[in-house]
């Protein structure tokens, strides 16, 4: 029987209680930190040299669909009533709305240096030190919608753009892609500021503190943004029956992108498994 995410707005009390302490308890185990040193491992641009599966290529999807799966897997062994609900970053887009309360994750940093100070991950509490991070900050923080040079999260409109766009990704694969539901959607656009980032990284930048670069798993809200990333993959697919994950098959030698990005059969690191085989997850979970 698939289990379903829910909306983080629609959360009741105790299910708000039940995902807290699960995280907490990954947390406290040591486990949680195992996936924040994954993503930063595996945050390769694609001006790097070498394989790239997490960002700036076709695997973006099927990379944190997989991420995913295996944080719900952690926190269902803690209490198997939970799994991890999405932010609807279209619909709750203020500072105070959907998942930024007192009894789920809390609000944005305090002004002097941008330290979460409210909600059970602050690190007054105790429960939540970072201890794997590109700084050496042990505290999570946060500047929701950026005070000093504010942006707006996305739009619906902006997003329908993405979901419109018939083809998953096309050449040259990588963050330049100008057309393409994948880039559309992981965001790396042109220009300057907002221009720049669209969708999925400009929500990034709109929770800033930890969640700007590879440690943003740091921040529990990492997991919401990107199940809602994922649903949009669901989405999309609903929307154009038989479209499929691009590139069909291994790019040749000679290519730019030879080696560095991964076809639809091929293995997906770091684990056995191939974007073929996540594309159709419906008997594991839903959306409500």
């Amino acid at each position: 029987m698939a289990y379903v995410r829910k909306d983080a707005s629609t959360l009741t009390s105790a299910e708000k209680r039940r995902f807290v302490k699960a995280m907490l308890e990954i947390k406290r185990r040591g486990e949680y930190d195992e996936f924040v040193r994954m993503h930063i491992d595996f945050y390769v641009t694609d001006g790097e040299g070498g394989l790239r599966t997490a960002h700036m290529a076709p695997s973006f999807l099927p990379w944190h669909r997989r991420f995913l799966l295996d944080l719900e897997r952690a926190l269902r062994r803690v209490d198997a009533s939970v799994t991890v609900p999405y932010w609807d970053w279209t619909k709750d887009r203020k500072a105070g709305a959907g998942p930024w309360t007192k009894d789920l994750l809390g609000g944005t940093g305090r002004r002097s240096d941008r330290q979460v100070t409210t909600g059970p991950f602050a690190y007054a509490t105790g429960n939540w030190t970072i201890t794997e991070g590109v700084t050496d900050g042990e505290f999570l923080t946060r500047d929701l919608g950026r005070a000093r040079d504010p942006i707006e999260l996305p739009t619906k409109a902006e997003l329908e753009s993405a979901l419109a766009d018939p083809v998953y990704d096309v050449s040259p694969w990588d963050s330049t892609s100008a057309k393409g539901f994948r880039n559309r959607l992981e965001g790396w656009g042109s220009g300057r500021g907002s221009a720049a980032w669209r969708n999925h990284n400009r929500v990034h930048r709109w929770v800033g503190g930890v969640m700007v670069g590879g440690a943003s798993v740091n921040d529990p809200v990492f997991w919401m943004h990107h199940a809602f990333v994922d649903l949009q993959w669901s989405r999309w697919q609903r929307r154009h029956p038989g479209a499929r994950y691009l590139p069909a098959k291994p790019m040749e030698p000679g290519s730019a992108q030879y080696r560095r990005i991964v076809a639809r059969h091929e293995k997906l690191p770091p684990w056995d498994v191939t974007p073929d085989s996540l594309e159709d997850v419906s008997r594991i979970y839903r959306y409500a």
